[in-house]
């Protein structure tokens, strides 16, 4: 949502928030995969969706890897693929990378000698409001933010006042975190359901407990990389591994920018052209091997 707001900062860290459920800390600094895939077997009237929030992964995601269950209505007793491993994003350091593709943030930073990694899940902006790509950094932090609503919008929609309150009406959520990209920032939500999907003005939603803990470890002057990328590649301990996203590309466009992914990382004699073409056949999203 592209947004003016008015600021009160308050930080407060604990160690707690730096040990929550989605951090991972890397043993090895060559490590280039994340966390575990795991299944879970359909309740009598569960949802993809609901189940999408419960595990705190985006719409796109569950749905991407389970592309032949309705997500609306999935059959009680089938056994879904839920999303939790990830290839990590190139150009990872010390700070946010937000990959639009994938609608997904990372955020690293070393601890103790270790790199930490979180990751959440992200709505963006819908067509005609897209997020825009670049390096950014953080420069202002909000607790409880005022939205200022935009002209753009209220000529959209009318009826918004010129001013919206904190509170379950005010689509910001708890928290904002501007950008230097004048207008646009992190921010969570009220309503939940539109992450994992391009929904936004422009800015980057965040379920409500997840911006919560990003707010409390990310400090004014982080920098923010925004890239798209539909596919990521790399390699660890021999094997080597891509993950394919397709929000709009073509098979063709894909096969394409699978082949420059890896050719720029010198992996190409390395891969099996057969499971090459079936990961980027299917476009889940999930991190697939495809060495030789």
């Amino acid at each position: 949502m592209r947004i003016h707001v008015i600021f009160i900062v308050i930080l407060i860290l604990t160690a707690s928030d730096l040990l929550a459920s989605n951090t991972f800390i890397l043993e090895d600094p060559e490590q280039v995969i994340i966390g575990e895939n795991t299944t879970y077997t359909i309740q009598d009237r569960e949802t993809l969706v609901e189940l999408a929030r419960d595990h705190s992964i985006g719409y796109n995601e569950i749905t991407e890897a389970n592309r032949n269950i309705d997500p609306w209505v999935p059959d009680k007793g089938t056994t879904i693929i839920v999303p939790g491993q990830w290839l990590l994003p190139d150009g990872l350091e010390n700070g946010i990378v937000i990959n639009l593709a994938e609608l997904r943030l990372y955020y690293s930073f070393i601890l103790n000698g270790k790199r930490h990694v979180h990751t959440y899940a992200i709505g963006t902006g819908r067509k005609g409001w897209g997020t825009p790509t670049g390096s950014f950094k953080v420069t202002i932090k909000v607790k409880n933010p005022t939205w200022k609503v935009p002209a753009s919008i209220r000529k959209e929609k009318p009826e918004l006042p010129l001013y919206v309150k904190p509170g379950p009406d005010n689509p910001l959520g708890r928290y904002w975190m501007q950008l230097s990209a004048k207008g646009y920032g992190i921010h969570g939500t009220n309503r939940p359901y539109g992450i994992g999907r391009r929904v936004s003005h422009g800015c980057l939603r965040l379920y409500p407990d997840d911006i919560d803990a990003l707010y409390k470890l990310v400090e004014p002057g982080t920098p923010v990389k925004i890239v798209y990328e539909p596919v990521k590649a790399g390699v660890f301990k021999d094997k080597v591994y891509i993950e394919v996203h397709c929000p709009e590309e073509t098979l063709p466009e894909l096969i394409k920018i699978a082949n420059e992914t890896l050719g720029r990382k010198d992996l190409l004699n390395k891969v099996d052209t057969d499971l090459f073409m079936k990961a980027v056949h299917s476009a889940n999203g999930l991190p697939a091997v495809i060495s030789k």
